[in-house]
Formats: C-alpha cells, sequence, structure tokens
C-alpha cells in the first residue's frame, strides 16, 4: 500500500510539471480564462467600442482587437473636436460639466449580436469622454458585460466605473484597463494580462 501510494503521488506531480511546463512554454493557444463557460459564452461574441481623439485610445483599442479577433467601432461625434488641443479641452469640460451628451455619425445596428463590449475611452476630466457617455445612454446594454479601457496622463481608470454604472445600470460591469497614453505602444503585454482576467482566448 506504501509504494502504490506513492506511485500515485509522483504520478500527480508528473502530470503537474507538465501542464505547467505546457503553460510557460506557449504550447497552450489561449490564455487561462476566469472559467472555461465565461471564454465559451464570449466566443466570437466580441465588440470593441472606442472613442479617441489623439489616437491613442484607438491604437490601444487595434491591440485589443488583434488580439481578440472582435469588431471594433470608433464613436465619431457629429461635430468632431477641434484640432487644437486648448479648444478640445475647453468644450470637454463644458460638455462635462453639463453632462452633454453630442449626438453621433455612429451607429451600431447589430449590437445585440454582443454579449461583452470592451469600451474604450480617454480619461478626460477623471471620467469617460461625453461621446462614449452618448453610446452608453442610446443602447440598451442589459445582461451584457462592459469591460473598460482607457488611456490617461495619471489618473487611471478615474469614476469609468460609476459612470458606466450610471448609464448602463443593468449591464455587468467588468475588470477595466488603464494605460499611460505615452506607453500605448508598449502596452501589449498589459493588454494580454487583463485579457486572461477576462477569461478570452488570444490569438
Amino acid at each position: 500500500m506504501k509504494i502504490q501510494h506513492t506511485s500515485q503521488g509522483f504520478e500527480l506531480a508528473a502530470r503537474f510539471f507538465l501542464v505547467a511546463f505546457a503553460f510557460f512554454t506557449g504550447l497552450f493557444p489561449c490564455l487561462v480564462p476566469i472559467s472555461q463557460a465565461q471564454a465559451a459564452e464570449t466566443d466570437h461574441k466580441i465588440l470593441i467600442v472606442c472613442f479617441s481623439r489623439s489616437g491613442n485610445t484607438r491604437a490601444l483599442a487595434e491591440q485589443i482587437q488583434t488580439a481578440t479577433g472582435g469588431k471594433l467601432v470608433e464613436l465619431e461625434p457629429v461635430e468632431p473636436y477641434p484640432a487644437d488641443y486648448r479648444l478640445t479641452v475647453s468644450r470637454a469640460r463644458r460638455e462635462l460639466a453639463s453632462d452633454v451628451h453630442p449626438p453621433l455619425k455612429t451607429k451600431i445596428d447589430d449590437i445585440d449580436a454582443y454579449n461583452l463590449i470592451l469600451l474604450g475611452s480617454p480619461n478626460w476630466g477623471g471620467s469617460i469622454a461625453p461621446p462614449v457617455k452618448t453610446f452608453l445612454s442610446e443602447h440598451d446594454l442589459s445582461g451584457k458585460t462592459i469591460a473598460p479601457f482607457m488611456t490617461h496622463g495619471g489618473s487611471g481608470l478615474g469614476r469609468a466605473a460609476s459612470d458606466i454604472r450610471r448609464f448602463a445600470p443593468r449591464a455587468n460591469l467588468a475588470e477595466g484597463l488603464a494605460v499611460r497614453g505615452s506607453a500605448v505602444s508598449e502596452a501589449h503585454r498589459n493588454v494580454t494580462t487583463w485579457l486572461g482576467r477576462l477569461g478570452l482566448r488570444h490569438n
């Protein structure tokens, strides 16, 4: 009995070693999901929505699209923000103070087909940008999962979580990702780690 028990223990240890070796050497084709059920539910049903003025958030969204294969939609306001940074800041402050939702040219007719929305925005005034608020207020996202990602200059995710809950109270809010605007080109590892925690496969 003693020898048999030791043999079983050795076999279990060997299996653990092989699994660990396969993972760390990249033999597994996907990131480790939170749960297999969650990963299965999100396959081929990922919508990436972002607003980007400077291009940083768009670049981050494109990295996420490459990693997930999701559909990417960039929000375009009817009245574009000025090219001049100071004028954009002035307009954004007015809109944020008055809770303005600027009208969008972008229309998403097939949003019901997606159960996971990766939502991108620059951090403006500690919050999501007004066009993103417009998107949230124009769509019924009940039962969908929203995972925010933001570019920032030092403020991280700010009040993104509370604002998303305010405009999409019946959606499920997942962990967010915050990347400094100056570090977007080097964010691949952070993106991969974040997607892994969300339970998403990595292409």
